[in-house]
C-alpha cells in the first residue's frame, strides 16, 4: 500500500503535467472527438456553485470508448483539469501503446478487474491526496447500452473520503461506437451528455443505499429528453 502511494500518487498530483495534458485535451482531443461527433452538452447550470476543491468522484454510465473523452469534453475545466480517470489494468496497462497515450491525454491510473491486488488501494490513495477521479461504476462497457447494476466501490469511497459524486450521463455513445466495432460511425452521430447535481451520503445511508441512490441519478439523468 506504501510503495503503490508513494510510486503513483505523484504523477497525478504534478501541477507541470497538468498544465500539458491540458492543452492537449483543449486543443487535440476535444476537437478531434467533437469533429466526429455532434455532441450537445446539457446542466452545466447543475456546476456552477461547485468549485470541486479537494477530492471529489465523477461518475457515468459506460457503453463506448468515447465515454472518457466526452466526460473530460464537458465538464468545466476547473473540474477536470486534475480529474485522474480508472482504466482497466488488463486492457489499457499491459502493453505500453496503450498505457503511455491514455496516461498522457486521460490521467489515466490502473484499476484490476480480476483477483489481481497490485494496484489495491490507489483509488482510495488518490482520494487521499486530493485529486479527483472518474469512475465508471458499472465495471465495464455495457454490450447492450442500457446502464447495468453499479459495483459499490464508488459509493464506499465517496463516504470514506466524504468526497462528492458528480453524477453524469451519455446518451448516443454506443450508438456511435458499440463494443465490438472497429471504428466508430461516420456521419457524426448526435450525443447528449446530461450533467447532474453532485451527490454526498446522508446520514445513516448505507454502502448498498448510496450506491443505488447513484444508479438512479445517473439512470434519470440518461433518461431526460433532449432535442
Amino acid at each position: 500500500m506504501t510503495e503503490i502511494k508513494k510510486h503513483s500518487t505523484r504523477r497525478y498530483c504534478s501541477p507541470i503535467q497538468g498544465i500539458f495534458r491540458s492543452a492537449a485535451q483543449l486543443l487535440l482531443l476535444k476537437p478531434g472527438i467533437w469533429g466526429v461527433l455532434s455532441v450537445h452538452v446539457h446542466g452545466r447550470e447543475n456546476l456552477r456553485k461547485f468549485q470541486g476543491k479537494g477530492a471529489f468522484i465523477v461518475i457515468s454510465n459506460h457503453s463506448s470508448h468515447f465515454d472518457a473523452p466526452l466526460v473530460v469534453g464537458a465538464l468545466p475545466q476547473r473540474l477536470s483539469r486534475r480529474l485522474a480517470i480508472a482504466a482497466a489494468a488488463d486492457y489499457f496497462f499491459r502493453a505500453w501503446y496503450k498505457a503511455l497515450p491514455t496516461r498522457a491525454f486521460f490521467n489515466t491510473f490502473p484499476v484490476e478487474r480480476d483477483k489481481s491486488t497490485r494496484y489495491k488501494g490507489l483509488s482510495s490513495n488518490l482520494l487521499s491526496d486530493g485529486v479527483p477521479i472518474l469512475v465508471m461504476p458499472e465495471g465495464t462497457r455495457s454490450r447492450t447500452g442500457a446502464i447495468a447494476e453499479f459495483k459499490p466501490g464508488v459509493a464506499a469511497l465517496s463516504i470514506k473520503h466524504q468526497a462528492p459524486v458528480v453524477p453524469m450521463a451519455i446518451v448516443g455513445a454506443h450508438a456511435a461506437w458499440p463494443p465490438g466495432a472497429k471504428i466508430w460511425c461516420s456521419g457524426r452521430p448526435p450525443v447528449h451528455i446530461n450533467l447532474g447535481e453532485p451527490l454526498t451520503s446522508k446520514s445513516g445511508e448505507s454502502i448498498e443505499q448510496f450506491n443505488q441512490r447513484l444508479r438512479n441519478a445517473v439512470v434519470e439523468l440518461y433518461n431526460l429528453k433532449r432535442s
